[in-house]
């Protein structure tokens, strides 16, 4: 049975019945801590350690490593990808706004504030048209 709360004159609970719900979670993070701790060192202590020429190569997909590191890359594939992400982004924005527009008494607040959102999507595409990002090449 769970003793009862000790309340002072002031009408406040006693600091250790309101820090013992809190313990639990303490001790919870601590015995995770502790089973990741020991998974690690027993896996350390039980793997077998034979360091030899082959795998202490740079292992690239399968694909012996020859010559230089350094590969030139187009900057605008990244460029690409980026515009990729933003319109994936406002995709995921038109949604909510979606539910949101068909509630009762928002109609018109939201239709505005979509239209200023697809405003600055538009300008962005415009300036990347602009300076000719969009270009395949």
């Amino acid at each position: 049975m769970p003793e009862p709360t000790v309340v002072t004159a002031t009408g406040s609970v006693v600091a250790a019945d309101y820090f013992q719900s809190y313990s639990v979670v303490g001790l919870l993070a601590v015995v995770g801590v502790l089973f990741v701790a020991v998974a690690f060192g027993a896996g350390r202590l039980l793997r077998p350690v034979v360091p030899t020429p082959e795998k202490l190569l740079t292992y690239e997909c399968g694909v012996d490593p020859v010559g230089e590191g350094w590969a030139h890359t187009q900057v605008r594939y990244y460029v690409y990808a980026f515009l990729y992400v933003i319109f994936a982004v406002d995709s995921i924005f038109l949604f909510p706004w979606a539910t949101v527009f068909a509630a009762p008494g928002y109609g018109a607040a939201t239709l505005v504030e979509m239209f200023v959102f697809l405003g600055f999507l538009a300008v962005g595409l415009l300036y990347a048209y602009k300076k000719g990002v969009l270009t395949w090449t």
